[in-house]
């Protein structure tokens, strides 16, 4: 199965820019989309042979996520069932008969650090909403997790060290997340690769320079490692100032 997960910074400017084209060619069996900043109706955009599913942000123009999907799910929620994180459309799960797909919009810290707490607190109740799914069945999570985990998945990693997405605090929730039974897929393949990002700065040139962040993944249960076909980062793929990730797993 080809999973896709791409942070469309605004779903109707990314279609000017070629997304339609892009979703038809990538023909995979999961689609999902972070910061489609769309409410209902603002969008005429039903893929034929797929099944869709949006979560929008109370707030307008703001956050929400999407997944399209092959496969009909058993289940969709749409959150995680704590009111305080529930407003802004981040998280959608779909549940089939051996696993769970999860797509997250992660909170950003936002300058100055103004909402790393409330960051640290989303860290661990989405962590622990992850941890119940996978007591029952395997979960495959995707998303823009506002982190590069390690000093090699991002440019700057001196000059960004205090900075939102790379601070210490996101850091360590994130080993803390892989530490208690998950993988991040690209670091499985490409445990010391450099240079190559997810995110770019719309500013000082940043992605002509490729100076970039990894901030999108594909995360699994453990236990689903022996099933892992391939993980790509598309980073000749334009229309965001993210770029989309993949992963192929051997599921049904």
């Amino acid at each position: 199965m080809k999973f896709i997960s791409w942070n469309v910074n605004g779903l109707r400017a990314c279609v000017q820019k070629g997304f339609t084209e892009y979703f038809r060619e990538a023909d995979a069996d999961f689609f999902c989309l972070q910061e489609t900043k769309l409410q209902e109706g603002q969008i005429d955009f039903a893929p034929e042979g797929y099944f869709c599913y949006w979560n929008y942000a109370v707030k307008k123009g703001y956050s929400g996520t999407a997944i399209f999907t092959k496969k009909e799910p058993l289940q969709v929620t749409y959150g995680i069932g704590i009111e305080e994180h529930d407003q802004e459309g981040r998280v959608i799960t779909l549940e089939y008969e051996n696993f769970y797909m999860v797509t997250v919009y992660t909170p950003n810290s936002q300058s100055e650090l103004a909402r790393l707490e409330y960051r640290m607190k989303w860290e661990d109740d989405f962590r622990a909403y992850l941890k119940k799914l996978d007591e029952k069945k395997p979960v495959v999570m995707c998303g823009d997790l506002n982190v590069a985990h390690q000093e090699i998945d991002l440019k700057n990693p001196k000059t960004n060290r205090k900075n939102a997405g790379f601070t210490d605090e996101e850091r360590g929730k994130f080993t803390e997340f892989l530490d208690s039974g998950f993988t991040d897929t690209f670091r499985y393949f490409y445990p010391e690769e450099t240079g190559i990002y997810s995110w770019w700065s719309y500013r000082f040139k940043a992605r002509e320079k490729n100076a970039g962040w990894r901030i999108d993944y594909f995360c699994i249960s453990k236990r689903l490692e022996d099933r892992l076909l391939s993980a790509a980062i598309h980073t000749e793929v334009f229309g965001s100032d993210h770029c989309p990730v993949e992963v192929q797993i051997g599921l049904e």
